[in-house]
Parts: C-alpha cells; sequence; structure tokens
C-alpha cells in the first residue's frame, strides 16, 4: 500500500517524502515527464481538465505501489481524486497554518509558486481556506506540521 502525502503548498510533502523514503516518488515529476513540459505550460495550454485527467491516472498507477507518494497541493481538486485517496489506508495530510505556509513558500526561492505570486493575499488565503475541508475529506490521517521539525514529523508519522 502506498503512503501518500497530501497538503497544500509548502506542507512540507517533498521535504518529509525524502525523510520517510530517499527513493520516494514526486507525482508531479511523473506527470511532468508523462507530458514532456512544465505542468504550468500544459495547464495554459491544454487546461486544467485535461491535466487532471492525467494527473488521476498518475495517482491511480502509484497507488498500486508500496511507495512513498508526494503529491502536488491540488491533488484533492478532483473528486475522482478524493476519493481514490480516501480509499487508500495510508493517506495523510500535512496540515499547516497559512502563516507558516507564507514563510515556507517565500523562503523557498528554487520553487516559484504561480498560484502563490500570481495571486493576491486575499485569493492565496480562499484557495487555502477551500481546499482545508478537500484534504480532510481525502485523508485517513491529519498530522498538524506547523512549529515542528521535519524530524518530529517522521516520528509521528511512524
Amino acid at each position: 500500500m502506498a503512503k501518500i502525502l497530501i497538503g497544500f503548498m509548502g506542507a512540507g510533502k517533498t521535504t518529509i517524502a525524502q525523510l520517510l523514503d530517499p527513493n520516494y516518488v514526486d507525482m508531479d515529476a511523473i506527470i511532468t515527464e508523462r507530458i514532456g513540459m512544465p505542468i504550468a505550460d500544459f495547464f495554459a495550454k491544454e487546461g486544467e481538465a485535461a491535466f487532471r485527467k492525467i494527473e488521476s491516472e498518475v495517482l491511480e498507477e502509484l497507488l498500486k505501489t508500496n511507495q512513498v507518494v508526494s503529491t502536488g497541493g491540488g491533488v484533492v481538486e478532483s473528486e475522482h481524486n478524493r476519493r481514490l485517496l480516501a480509499a487508500n489506508a495510508d493517506t495523510i495530510y500535512l496540515k499547516a497554518d497559512l502563516e507558516t505556509v507564507r514563510q515556507r513558500i517565500q523562503a523557498d526561492t528554487k520553487n516559484i509558486r504561480p498560484l502563490f505570486v500570481n495571486n493576491t493575499k486575499e485569493a492565496f488565503q480562499a484557495l487555502f481556506d477551500r481546499r482545508q475541508a478537500l484534504y480532510e475529506e481525502a485523508a485517513s490521517r491529519v498530522i498538524l506540521v506547523s512549529g515542528k521539525t521535519p524530524a518530529e514529523i517522521v516520528e509521528e508519522i511512524g
């Protein structure tokens, strides 16, 4: 059974996945390889529906593995994906508060997040607020990550 990490951008999915298993799978990297271009470019060219279809296919494949998987923050936007994630016994929601997410995204100079830099503070908060219930719906476990070190989070996951 796959150990799937979900959560908002900046929640620490990739960091925690790397600590849980150095051979973890980055779902967005798999999708990027499959579509042959950056996700943002595919999104702009083909639209969200086409992207979500590919995302669902990749998720279905990864759920059949025994790997640790770091998902993209928007994986829960699809109702189909939420059902798939909820049916998985080890879907872990890394729940961070908005201020923690903001600080981490601003400090991460390697990964520019279009949804962060291209949105107003209010629009970003609205996206964050709306997705909280979607993550809760899809998760089998919720781990609060704000104020914890990566090692503490990994220990809590077990």
